[in-house]
């Protein structure tokens, strides 16, 4: 039977480490509301019309997982044709339809996004803000989070108002953009590598209020408009702007994706400069430790970090458990004996992250 310490127990252990980080995968999103951010909602409430062949694929292979579908659908754009030439035509629409099923991806994540964070009880805020405060608190000087989610749920997190409750909890909030001298109301700018020394905030693959502009990445915000960043996030992709947004199905692609940008190739490489300090802890929560994340988990294992703590949600023997169990006790063998690597593992209900 695996060992399983409680939230309280995992922070506590980590007291003899200099710095304790973050990682934050789907199940961060999902504790919130299940409903919206879990892969058969999205599923469910996807448009499929542009591309009516994705129904019946997703059916075909009985899953629900976007990243799943798009990665089969890009592996056999390029198997087809070698053994018919005559299919090179099902090949490209393969791979078109790979595409587009990314851009419905988008739309179905901002199209189910709660609209504004009024829609999420103070309560939620206030909780998740205690948690955070464990690695963006002030006991915790120069702690980073990183995370995976495309939604505004940290962000917005991270903005809350605390006024009203009787401990304030006070948050580093630096996630690297600010204003321009030309910068528009409406949003804000990444300020590049020089600036970014006090960023302590990281979205690995992007996020629906971060857009590509060419010359600079903006950050859409709300201060300044008082209008809802998804309004203004679903203004600019009906004008066929979208989103900074990793949704390719291989880690090697999502990895080419991140190079190509200097926003993500920056985050990339500050979890990969965490992962090598010796006397760093790394929280993981909410996240399955999946293949195609094999370019963010190669830096652990490849790394000095000493200590990783994994959250796991219900019984620890579930057949959702055991993979992550697995791969974990995967990155501990990947190292030798001059940086050993320990994982402990915790309950994910525990840390109350948007409350009991």
């Amino acid at each position: 039977m695996v060992d399983v310490l409680r939230f309280q127990g995992a922070i506590t252990d980590s007291s003899r480490f200099k710095k304790r980080h973050l990682l934050l995968g789907n199940g961060f999103s999902i504790a919130c509301r299940p409903r919206i951010f879990s892969y058969g909602s999205l599923f469910e409430q996807a448009d499929f019309s542009s591309a009516p062949n994705l129904q019946a694929v997703f059916d075909a292979v009985e899953t629900t997982d976007f990243e799943h579908v798009i990665r089969m659908l890009e592996d056999a754009s390029l198997v087809v044709p070698v053994y018919s030439s005559a299919a090179a035509g099902i090949a490209r629409q393969m791979a078109g339809d790979a595409k587009n099923l990314k851009d419905i991806l988008i739309r179905t994540v901002a199209g189910n996004h709660p609209g504004i964070p009024n829609e999420i009880e103070d309560l939620k805020f206030q909780a998740c803000r205690r948690f955070l405060a464990y690695f963006l608190g002030a006991e915790n000087k120069h702690g980073k989070v990183y995370t995976l989610n495309y939604d505004l749920l940290l962000y917005w997190t991270l903005m809350h108002d605390d006024m009203g409750f009787d401990e304030p909890i006070d948050l580093a909030v630096n996630d690297g953009f600010g204003r321009g001298e030309d910068t528009e109301p409406e949003f804000v700018t990444w300020m590049g590598e020089s600036s970014a020394n006090r960023q302590r905030v990281y979205y690995l693959h992007g996020a629906l209020h971060l857009f590509d502009a060419g010359a600079e990445l903006q950050k859409y915000t709300w201060v300044n408009t008082g209008r809802p960043l998804l309004d203004q996030a679903r203004e600019a992709m009906d004008s066929r702007k979208f989103p900074l947004f990793v949704a390719e199905g291989k880690s090697n692609q999502k990895l080419a994706k991140i190079k190509h940008s200097a926003y993500l190739y920056h985050a990339y490489k500050s979890f990969s400069s965490q992962m090598t300090q010796n006397n760093d802890a790394l929280f993981i929560f909410g996240h399955s430790l999946a293949d195609n994340d094999q370019h963010i988990l190669k830096k652990i294992a490849r790394g000095k970090v000493p200590q990783i703590y994994v959250s796991l949600y219900g019984d620890p023997d579930s057949s959702w458990n055991r993979p992550i169990r697995e791969a974990a006790t995967a990155l501990t063998r990947s190292r030798g004996e001059e940086n050993p690597l320990a994982v402990t593992f915790f309950d994910a209900a525990s840390a109350e992250v948007w409350g009991t």
